[in-house]
């Protein structure tokens, strides 16, 4: 369904690749073509690949452009139980197949592709952190957010068992699909896909372990940025402007930029009128840092 999805809104078609991790499967699709590194994408805690829709036409015109699912999300095969170490292994022996990637993260995807980045700098070929996590914000986090995070997955178990998700998902994916394209039938093709993605069991179990994980990811975190450092490679941080208290905006945005000032050749980027989720906000924003990435690392 994603395939036949896809090829509906990205020219050129679609490949469907797989990593067998153990007995189970490992899973991306591949648009776009270029000539320098494949721009390996990292959704946000519990998405599917197909959270990033919003960028892939721009991104394949001019890149090659692999959108894979962790385990347990989308059409991954589960892993339990989910950890912050099998994840990085899962997303290291994906850039050992595809070759030295930009890694492009949002959110808990940002920090997992950092992660990766401190542990496997070769595997690395340059950073595109779109508003992404840090454990320092995981630490700090006061307990009404801390209990909104957790609510996320407790509240999709609950709907999936009343059979209500697919409902609740299917108006989401109308929203993010909605400006992709003008054919009705490419967005009914993607709506169905991305609900499709995100309404089966293991996914749904995979997003509220996902959402369970913010402690464990903190001693890694912090072992990771004090025993090593970001590859010399280009790097780009994004960091959104609403959506949050401006006090715990602020925050946000000042690690972003720490994160920036450490890299050997790091970027920080404001972007205006975006929320978390930049990449559906201000997509042209996430699709040009990709692109001067992609260049940058190319020469």
């Amino acid at each position: 369904m994603v395939v036949e999805a896809l090829a509906a809104l990205v020219p050129g078609g679609v490949v469907r690749g797989e990593l067998d991790r153990g007995g189970r499967k490992l899973r991306w699709f591949e648009v776009g073509d270029g000539s320098g590194p494949a721009a390996v994408l990292v959704a946000g805690g519990g998405e599917p690949a197909l959270d990033w829709v919003t960028v892939l036409p721009a991104l394949a015109a001019q890149t090659r452009v692999i959108g894979y699912d962790r385990a347990g999300l989308g059409a991954s095969d589960p892993a339990p139980p989910v950890t912050v170490p099998a994840q990085l292994d899962d997303l290291a022996a994906v850039l050992a197949e595809v070759g030295p990637a930009v890694l492009v993260g949002h959110s808990r995807g940002g920090l997992l592709a950092q992660l990766v980045a401190f542990d496997r700098p070769s595997a690395v070929a340059g950073l595109v952190l779109v508003d992404p996590a840090h454990e320092e914000m995981f630490a700090s986090a006061p307990w009404p957010l801390r209990a909104a995070e957790a609510a996320v997955g407790v509240c999709a178990v609950g709907l999936h068992r009343l059979g209500l998700l697919g409902a609740v998902v299917r108006r989401s994916a109308r929203r993010l699909v909605s400006g992709v394209s003008g054919d009705p039938r490419t967005r009914r093709l993607l709506a169905d896909a991305y609900v499709a993605s995100c309404t089966g069991r293991d996914h749904v179990r995979t997003l509220w372990a996902e959402k369970r994980l913010a402690g464990a990811v903190i001693p890694l975190a912090r072992a990771a940025r004090a025993g090593s450092a970001l590859p010399d490679v280009p790097v780009v941080v994004l960091s959104a402007t609403t959506g949050m208290p401006p006090r715990i905006r602020a925050r946000f945005t000042a690690l972003h930029a720490q994160v920036a000032e450490a890299a050997p050749r790091g970027g920080h980027v404001v972007v205006a009128g975006a929320g978390h989720y930049i990449h559906h906000d201000r997509p042209e924003a996430v699709v040009q840092a990709v692109r001067d990435v992609v260049a940058s690392s190319s020469r």
